[in-house]
């Protein structure tokens, strides 16, 4: 069974997506290998029409946790050699026609089980854009930030120093999704943001359900590269209000701690399924 998730052409590394490997090889190591013939569809918004594109020699499809959106056509056909153990959030199920049972939370959440904490604090404030800005204007927002005196997380660092620095802070500022979710699942209140208009909501506004929160971004005013100091100047202001004026979003431990014990009643069915050689189909209905 191969792990499928997202990866750039470029191979530029994402948070979100990075999460993958580094998280199912710790929980389900011993049941992942290169047979491209069953996929585990994991942490993403990959659950669309590309799939049996992307995945040309896959007879089964074992989704857990996963989003729908983006790519050509939205639903995929799910038949009897789809398992589906659990998906991000209400509307993804809703969706796919699943039992709202399946609806439970974007599979991050199981890193609280993997990682520790940083012990102490060091950055009152951080903020982590969405990959595409970071790509096409990481130097600016670093400079951004270091202006509004906000701590800058790359979503192209490795995992584990972006774990670190998370922990290490008060109050995430996210335009990434995974950025708020690996907020909740080390309980750092945090802020969502957009710095472009063509933000997918979708996604947010399922994940927000599954904990009980609404989405409700602050919008950050796009810059122009022909107007830097000026632009810079009024993002960090923009950056600094956020931070200090809105209040933050963090689901009730119990809520969370649910989800999580939730999340990982799926993942031992998984298991088992697993050494039985035969995923529980009864699950996908």
């Amino acid at each position: 069974m191969r792990l499928f998730y997202f990866k750039r052409n470029d191979g530029i590394e994402n948070f979100g997506d990075s999460l993958n490997p580094w998280l199912w090889q710790q929980l389900i190591g011993n049941v992942l290998d290169e047979d491209e013939t069953t996929a585990f569809i994991g942490i993403g918004t990959i659950l669309n029409g590309c799939l049996p594109y992307r995945l040309p020699n896959a007879r089964r499809f074992v989704v857990f946790s996963s989003g729908l959106g983006y790519g050509r056509g939205t639903i995929p056909a799910l038949d009897s050699n789809w398992s589906v153990y659990c998906v991000r959030g209400p509307l993804t199920a809703q969706q796919l026609g699943l039992p709202d049972r399946l609806a439970i939370a974007d599979g991050a959440l199981l890193l609280r089980r993997v990682y520790r904490p940083a012990a102490t604090k060091q950055y009152a404030y951080s903020y982590m854009p969405h990959v595409e800005q970071a790509i096409r204007q990481g130097e600016q927002w670093a400079e951004i930030c270091d202006r509004a005196e906000i701590h800058y997380l790359d979503p192209r660092r490795p995992i584990e120093q972006l774990l670190t620095e998370l922990s290490q802070t008060e109050l995430l500022i996210a335009e990434a999704m995974h950025g708020a979710i690996a907020a909740e699942a080390l309980r750092v209140p945090w802020i969502a943001v957009h710095s472009h208009p063509d933000i997918f909501r979708f996604k947010w506004i399922d994940w927000c359900r599954s904990l009980g929160l609404n989405y409700a971004p602050q919008a950050l005013t796009p810059f122009g590269e022909t107007d830097w100091p000026h632009s810079r100047d009024r993002l960090a202001q923009q950056l600094r209000a956020i931070a200090r004026q809105t209040a933050p979003s963090l689901a009730c431990d119990r809520t969370v701690e649910t989800l999580t014990e939730r999340l990982e009643a799926q993942l031992a069915q998984f298991r088992q399924d697993a050494r039985l050689s035969s995923p529980s189909l009864s699950l996908a209905v």
